[in-house]
């Protein structure tokens, strides 16, 4: 029965679903008639919002692109490439591609964010060596484990929250740090994760499509793709000149490279041993670099693998400025605030964590952004369930402040289900050279989004902190 429903809902999905782009432009519309009509803005004041918030997430999208094209980049070496050979040589039927990708998604997930992009590489890999894999599901198999990094150790509200003299705190909105023991320590939070790490896998084999002519990646190439087929070794080689030359010496050289390699490693030691286990985009980002480098021993060689790596990613280039965009005339014209006011005084004792997580949902559609999107709403959800909690002991508010901005973070995270924004870091890896689209995934996630929906509801509100 649940397959026959995915069915249903992929081909409505790929009826009526536009491309990403025409998504975020419509809900740029809609965010703007929105605010037109609920506050009373000004065409030029919404219009000054959008071009304010329109370049607030270029330091967060360069450092997606460089994420994707840095592991990417490792995953171009041979010794990878080796690895995942082998590993093709224990996982031989889809069933067991789907499971196993899934799983090894959500850990990664915990881990950090950005780590999924290991993940794509390996999918990738698996469907070009076993037969028989539904490509659009592999994807959205790999998408659907990312959602468990909310509850791993990149999950941003919960680091934030734990953050000396943050923005919360200048604010007055918070007294003080709220410990992780609160959050991400909280069992709320591990019974997430073991939600993720035992029953999305499961999930995923449960609504394995049955239709007979599925795609294959090998089937869905869109003729853009002309990449040689030599190696990456071979290709830099070919790139000698004739006779002897200083030139070809430092662009072969070992030795140069594994100087800056040691130099990069000493930092990483560094940066662990001083700050402990504090992962961010700017670390993972360099820590991905260094090893490329190291795996591909030479300059040009790992030149060849950047340049291999970074052929798809136009679509963060382009559309995470229209969803910047988007973000601006919900912070600038104070309609993301006057959403979160209208569902947060409407909370009680029981029902906030419930009211968190779906204004967390909501609010993820146009600002798809955890970090951005807290900034927003998280102010007006904490001091209402300040106000909820007057009188009980400091304690108990500061678990209720965690519970809301836990079930904020969850709600965020879930609805990225519904809304491709975040397909964009997929794509540049899964989709290179085939023609795919968000249409083709999306529909495999409604069934996955209701069951998860109905369980986090409950959980959040009934599992003690």
């Amino acid at each position: 029965m649940l397959t026959r429903f995915g069915e249903k809902f992929t081909v409505l999905f790929q009826k009526y679903m536009p491309d990403a782009f025409v998504f975020a432009l419509i809900l740029t519309l809609i965010t703007a008639l929105s605010a037109y009509i609920w506050l009373d803005a000004t065409p030029l004041k919404i219009i000054q919002s959008w071009y304010d918030g329109f370049w607030s997430l270029l330091e967060f999208g360069m450092q997606i692109v460089l994420i994707i094209i840095t592991g990417f980049a490792i995953a171009l070496s041979p010794i990878i490439n080796k690895s995942i050979d082998k590993l093709a040589t224990y996982i031989k039927t889809p069933k067991q591609v789907y499971f196993f990708v899934t799983l090894i998604g959500v850990l990664l997930s915990f881990v950090s964010f950005g780590w999924i992009v290991i993940v794509c590489v390996l999918a990738r890999e698996l469907a070009l060596r076993i037969k028989g894999i539904n490509y659009p599901f592999l994807i959205a198999c790999v998408y659907f484990s990312n959602g468990a990094w909310v509850s791993g150790l990149s999950s941003s509200i919960p680091l934030l929250l734990g953050t000396k003299d943050n923005y919360l705190i200048e604010a007055g909105v918070l007294q003080d740090t709220i410990a992780t023991s609160y959050t991400l320590g909280s069992t709320l939070n591990i019974v997430i994760m073991i939600l993720y790490l035992v029953f999305a896998p499961v999930l995923m084999l449960l609504i394995i499509p049955k239709i007979k002519n599925f795609k294959e990646l090998k089937d869905m190439s869109d003729g853009s793709d002309s990449e040689s087929k030599s190696s990456v070794k071979e290709e830099a080689l070919s790139q000698n000149l004739d006779y002897a030359s200083i030139s070809d010496k430092l662009n072969n050289s070992i030795i140069l490279q594994a100087i800056i390699v040691l130099m990069g490693l000493s930092y990483i030691v560094y940066h662990f041993y001083t700050k402990g286990f504090e992962l961010n985009f700017n670390i993972m980002i360099f820590i991905f670099l260094i090893i490329g480098l190291a795996l591909h021993k030479t300059p040009m060689r790992y030149v060849i693998a950047m340049k291999r790596s970074s052929s798809n990613v136009s679509g963060i280039l382009y559309q995470y400025p229209f969803y910047a965009g988007i973000m601006g005339i919900m912070i600038y014209t104070g309609l993301g605030e006057e959403l979160s006011n209208m569902i947060a005084s409407i909370a009680t004792k029981d029902s906030y964590p419930f009211f968190s997580y779906i204004t967390g949902g909501l609010i993820n559609f146009a600002i798809p952004s955890a970090g951005g999107e807290f900034a927003v709403v998280g102010p007006s959800i904490i001091n209402a369930v300040s106000e909820i909690g007057n009188g009980l002991p400091a304690n108990d508010v500061t678990a209720m402040i965690a519970r809301a901005s836990l079930s904020i973070a969850y709600g965020e995270s879930l609805t990225n289900l519904l809304q491709p924004f975040f397909l964009l870091l997929i794509f540049p890896i899964m989709g290179k050279g085939i023609k795919i689209q968000a249409r083709d995934i999306m529909g495999y996630f409604v069934i996955p989004f209701v069951i998860f929906f109905i369980i986090q509801s409950l959980l959040i509100t009934y599992i003690p902190l």
